[in-house]
């Protein structure tokens, strides 16, 4: 386990300062504590023992505050920047202060996630740098990521965006775990995502993205802290128990979230069903994840390839992000068991666990995500999606739209019928409601 802590903490905090005064951003309260020791906290539960926090503005108010760190468990160094040097700048330049390994937080981020689960996804892969990476309801106006199938990180792209262009809804929320010697000294200015991050992926150094469902999020503007204090309040960031099982709806693609269109092969055929962002909005603001489970079979039958997919999937989020919503992750199956298909793809021609009713997406989801399938749903329009619910415990939703269960496949009942999206998620919050 990483026992050593970075904090960048040198904000002004300037936005903040009509409603809390003359303090570092890094002390703004959240649920009555600063966001500083909240962040503390949380990595003194994950074991780490030990904490470097680099400040700037009023840095006698953040070394008072902490102390030598004792009383959150951990020893802890304040290192005072005399000038600006970006959120990298000050830790390049004190390399040689730090251990092998460690995280990087900056301390205007509020968040409820297990450390030491990307602590072990950043050991297991071997990685030189780690980025924690989410989707948003706002990536037009977010820096953004891009990978490759392996999830390695391959580009950068700071907003503004152009309007023409799509991406992966792949935002950097600010996290890291760093390997000391990936890095090196450098003058000046440094910024973690425009210098440090480019300069390795440039090095060939194994730059790698952990997307997570994990609650993340920025407070260093009033309408994002009253954002974050309302998620503290209903229970959405629940900061004692960053490691626990999430509920989730998991989603059929077309048919629910789009129109359907047969077998859709480009992304220029994509078209969402009304009300499908309000819907995931509801659902989300009730703390659920949101996680797509789709077959797509044109990938065996030759009619589409995988970047052809990964487009449609990149205009899918890019849409909802349009409307406010966005998915924690979309799990596909490319394969297909019958042959025959001009163009088919042999390898690819097989009965898999991962083709619904098969259950294999749901549960690689569970893993990867932390998602408790017992209180999760699934929503879609086909017999296979009921069916694939029953076998992998989840309660489950047949919309109308789309196929609307006519394809008479297999026999499984759902829980419910709706007409639409937008009417199975008020289902869902009603139960939610009851069993409170």
């Amino acid at each position: 386990m990483i026992d050593h802590l970075v904090i960048v903490a040198g904000g002004k905090g300037t936005r903040l300062s009509a409603l809390f005064g003359n303090i570092p951003k890094a002390l703004v309260p959240v649920g009555g504590k600063p966001v500083l020791q909240h962040q503390l906290e949380l990595a003194a539960r994950a074991g780490v023992r030990a904490a470097t926090i680099y400040a700037g503005f009023l840095a006698d108010q953040i070394a008072e505050f902490v102390g030598d760190g004792s009383r959150f468990g951990m020893k802890v160094a304040v290192r005072v920047e005399d000038a600006p040097l970006g959120n990298a700048g000050a830790v390049l330049q004190s390399l040689d202060t730090l251990p092998e390994r460690f995280f990087v937080m900056y301390g205007d981020v509020m968040m409820a996630v297990d450390l030491e689960r990307m602590s072990r996804f950043h050991e297991d892969h071997a990685a030189a740098f780690t980025a924690f990476v989410h989707p948003n309801d706002h990536p037009f106006d977010s820096d953004l990521i891009e990978t490759d199938a392996e999830g390695r990180v391959t580009a950068l792209h700071n907003a503004p965006h152009a309007p023409d262009r799509v991406y992966d809804n792949l935002v950097n929320a600010a996290l890291y775990v760093v390997e000391r010697n990936a890095l090196k000294p450098a003058p000046g200015k440094q910024d973690f995502t425009k210098d440090v991050m480019p300069g390795l992926i440039a090095s060939g150094a194994k730059v790698l993205a952990y997307r997570s469902a994990e609650y993340i999020k920025d407070m260093g503007t009033p309408e994002r802290l009253a954002r974050v204090e309302a998620d503290l309040k209903s229970g959405k960031l629940d900061l004692a128990d960053s490691n626990k099982p999430r509920a989730a709806v998991f989603l059929d693609r077309d048919g629910t979230l789009n129109v359907e269109k047969g077998f859709l092969a480009s992304q220029n055929g994509l078209e969402l069903l009304p009300g499908t962002g309000a819907a995931l909005k509801s659902l989300r603001q009730a703390g659920y994840s949101l996680v797509v489970v789709t077959n797509q079979p044109v990938i065996a039958r030759g009619e589409a390839s995988e970047d052809d997919v990964a487009a449609i999937h990149r205009r899918l989020e890019w849409e909802l992000g349009k409307e406010g919503a966005y998915l924690d992750a979309v799990y596909l199956c490319p394969h297909h068991p019958d042959k025959g298909f001009t163009g088919e793809r042999p390898e690819l021609k097989i009965a898999c666990q991962c083709r619904k009713p098969g259950t294999a997406m749901v549960e690689q989801a569970c893993r990867e995500l932390n998602l408790n399938a017992k209180a999760s749903w699934m929503i879609g329009d086909q017999t296979r999606d009921i069916e694939m619910a029953r076998r992998a415990g989840l309660r489950a939703i047949l919309v109308r739209t789309g196929t609307a269960g006519r394809d008479g496949n297999f026999s499984a009942t759902p829980d419910f019928i709706a007409d639409d999206l937008r009417a199975a998620a008020d289902m869902i919050l009603e139960q939610k409601q009851a069993a409170a």
